[in-house]
Order: C-alpha cells, then sequence, then structure tokens
C-alpha cells in the first residue's frame, strides 16, 4: 500500500467548502491502496465552524499537528468582526470599506505573502523533515488556499526530495480578491515569483476547474490534473414545501449578488399574487450586509429568511426543500474558472439550478451541460424573470422538477480514483 502525506490547513472541525474535498479524499483513499496521513494546524483560528463533520473523520486516520500562529486573532484585538469578515473572504466595496478595514486590507496584502498563514511554514517544514527523514512516504500533498501551504512543499522537495503534488482549489495571482488587497507592486510581484516557483518545481500539479488549469498552462510545462469536487450520494427523497422557495447556500458576497436577480423576483412579486403568496428566499451563511440592504431597498423583505452559517447536513436539507436553487458568481473575467464547490451538491439534490455569472464561465457551462438549469448573464434580466415563472407554473401544475441527468463522474469515490490512479503513477 502507498502513503501520501496530505498537508491542508482546512480539517473539522472547520465548515465551509474547504474542508470537504480533502476529508472526502481522505475518506476513500484506502479504497485504492493508499494509506493518507494528514497534517494540519494544532491550533486554528477558522473562520467558520462544524463541528458535525469531526464525525465524517474516517476511522484510523492518523493526523499530525503542530502550532500555528495566526495574524488573525491579534487583529480581532482591534476589530473581531472586520477580522473574522476579511478571513471568511467578504470584502467590502472601496468605498464603503471603513479605515480599519482599508489597513487590514493593506496589511494583510503587503506584510503576510502569500497569506497569513506564511508563519506555519517554517515550523512546519522543520517538524515535517523529520517526519520524512524517519518515515517513508511515496508522495507530499499541499492543497491551498492557504497557498502558503504549497511553500511548505516547496521547502520539503528541495530537502528531502520527496515527490509532491500541489493542489490548487482556487488560482493564486489571478483569483479575484487579489485586487482588493492593495498590493504594491513589489508585492504583487512576490506572489508572481512565489507561485511560478511553485508551478516550476512541483512534480504534478492539480486544478479544480480548466480554467484555471488553461491558465497555470501558459505558466509552466509541469503536467496539470483537473479533478473537481463532488457529492457523496444522490437525494434520496426531495422534502416538499408549501411556498416557492429560492435558496443560496453558502457566502454570499457584495459583488456575487446580481442586482438584477433581486429586480427580476421584486417585480414578479408586483405582477403575480399567486407567486407573490408563496415566494420564501432562502439565504444560509455568511451575507454580505450591502446584499441584504439591496434586497431590502427592493421591498423583498418579508419574504426574505436569512439562516445564517448552517452545519453541512443542515445545508443538505436546505438544498433538498428548495424549489430553485442559486448559483452565483461575481462578474468578472477572474472568476470564469471559479467552480463553487456547492454545485455538486446542487446537482445531487437534483433541483433546477438558476446559475448568473461572467461570460464563459465555466460553472454555468456545467448547469447546462448536466442539464440541471439555466446560466444567465448579468445583463439578462427579462431571461431570470422567464425562467422563474416557468419553474413557478412548473411546480403549481406538477411539483417542482426533478433532474435525470447522469451526473456519476461527479462522486467523491469516483474523483478519489483519479486521484489515486495519480499517486500511483507520480
Amino acid at each position: 500500500m502507498k502513503k501520501a502525506l496530505i498537508v491542508t490547513y482546512y480539517w473539522p472541525p472547520a465548515g465551509g467548502p474547504g474542508v470537504q474535498r480533502w476529508l472526502k479524499f481522505v475518506t476513500y483513499l484506502r479504497d485504492f491502496d493508499i494509506e493518507p496521513v494528514v497534517y494540519i494546524p494544532e491550533n486554528p483560528g477558522y473562520p467558520l465552524l462544524d463541528k458535525s463533520l469531526v464525525d465524517e473523520i474516517p476511522t484510523g486516520i492518523r493526523i499530525l499537528k503542530q502550532p500555528i500562529f495566526e495574524p488573525y486573532k491579534v487583529a480581532e484585538i482591534f476589530s473581531k468582526g472586520d477580522s473574522k469578515t476579511i478571513s471568511s473572504g467578504i470584502i467590502a466595496k472601496e468605498q464603503e470599506q471603513s479605515a480599519i478595514q482599508k489597513l487590514m486590507l493593506f496589511v494583510r496584502g503587503n506584510f503576510f505573502i502569500p497569506d497569513a498563514r506564511k508563519f506555519w511554514i517554517k515550523p512546519s517544514v522543520r517538524y515535517l523533515k523529520l517526519v520524512l527523514e524517519k518515515e517513508m512516504f511515496d508522495v507530499l500533498i499541499t492543497t491551498g488556499p492557504p497557498h502558503s501551504l504549497h511553500l511548505i512543499g516547496l521547502a520539503l522537495q528541495k530537502s528531502v526530495g520527496i515527490k509532491w503534488i500541489a493542489d490548487f482549489r482556487d488560482p493564486w495571482t489571478e483569483i479575484g480578491y487579489h485586487k482588493k488587497l492593495k498590493l504594491t507592486q513589489s508585492s504583487r510581484q512576490k506572489h508572481l515569483n512565489l507561485e511560478s516557483e511553485v508551478l516550476n518545481k512541483a512534480d504534478h500539479i492539480i486544478t479544480t476547474s480548466h480554467t484555471t488549469k488553461a491558465e497555470f498552462e501558459s505558466k509552466t510545462t509541469r503536467p496539470i490534473r483537473v479533478i473537481t469536487n463532488g457529492f457523496d450520494k444522490l437525494q434520496e427523497e426531495p422534502i416538499t414545501s408549501d411556498y416557492f422557495e429560492i435558496s443560496h447556500i453558502g457566502s454570499l458576497l457584495s459583488g456575487r449578488s446580481p442586482e438584477i436577480l433581486w429586480k427580476a423576483i421584486a417585480e414578479i412579486v408586483e405582477d403575480v399574487p399567486d407567486f407573490r403568496n408563496k415566494l420564501k428566499i432562502r439565504l444560509a451563511g455568511k451575507i454580505s450586509s450591502e446584499v441584504k440592504e439591496n434586497i431590502i431597498e427592493l421591498g423583498l423583505q418579508k419574504y426574505l429568511q436569512i439562516e445564517g452559517y448552517v452545519s453541512h447536513k443542515e445545508a443538505l436539507e436546505l438544498q433538498n426543500r428548495a424549489s430553485i436553487l442559486l448559483l452565483l458568481e461575481i462578474d468578472s473575467v477572474e472568476t470564469r474558472g471559479i467552480i463553487p464547490g456547492k454545485i455538486f451538491e446542487y446537482f445531487a439534490a437534483k433541483k433546477p439550478i438558476l446559475s448568473i455569472g461572467p461570460v464563459s464561465w465555466e460553472a454555468g457551462k456545467m448547469v447546462l451541460d448536466s442539464q440541471s438549469g439555466t446560466y444567465l448573464l448579468y445583463s439578462d434580466k427579462e431571461k431570470v424573470k422567464s425562467w422563474i415563472l416557468d419553474q413557478f407554473y412548473q411546480k403549481e401544475a406538477q411539483g417542482v422538477k426533478q433532474i435525470t441527468s447522469d451526473i456519476s463522474k461527479y462522486r467523491r469515490r469516483e474523483l478519489t480514483g483519479e486521484l489515486a490512479d495519480l499517486i500511483k503513477k507520480i
């Protein structure tokens, strides 16, 4: 049996999508004759917690830990709310940022390169070097963000010569929020240099999207493989609701909330009494204040139900009772390759998906290719209205439409098989 040392920051009880990918890979790797050993921080400052995920850690998995210094914990002394918000990835528009937010973003962008977990690099390298000198591993895997973990892989590859796979759940320098970090030219160049070194030294690179793969192929000749995120099992029985529930599961940033969607819903409410009497808008997760204000300004507050952060189990229940599932992305070139992890569990829920995002958005194309819903642009308000009304009348006449397309290639066990194949070849 081969052995893989997996370096990850996010691990239960961390909540959010970042923890799911490697928790599930670790769950299934033994089925493919690979023994995973997981290295995580001993005292992390996770912005989201989901203690229910602890029960999903496979029995007998060996977990190594070392302390980490978290600058965000220091920042909380000055502003706990701003620190939590920024570390969760919710960044207000420039004109609406407070002085303390602007300062935090500047410090985050220019003093913590590549990110605020940089202080874990040196102690991790020292500790893992001793582990690797005493014990044989076939491969080292680092997963980011935080991309500072790839620098752990880079240093260990140099010092002990282990084969190294760098897994990118998101891009590095081309991710949308980089522009909001108030980077100096010098800091921007440092990021580019570190990214280039990782991309050109890793033995193999994994991305979660073809768009990110294409971006990286312009920067390196190293082999790159796309292994998407996925789902565990299909929904067995839908939960019926008397309401027409339009639901979004996950963080909803200000830029990720298309105003045309809320305007379209407001216009339908005005024009269609039956729709008005049955509408419910359910948002679960971290929701920016701008999103709430936008919805309220359009007179939709009586239909709005904000669930706050919910456990993974509760998220699945909300998906299963929805009439429409919202998949939303910021309207920019940088976000074309972003595939939210929720899309795969949306597929498994077999409910119609309304995806609204940038031109050539890979996730939107996946919705169309899987025949799971529609993909529209920020300029398509009338199409949004028409599609929502079609789904409403469908539910009124026959119940919520159940999606029946084949999505088996996104099962997590199948995807772990692809990862195992790569590990054995490397």
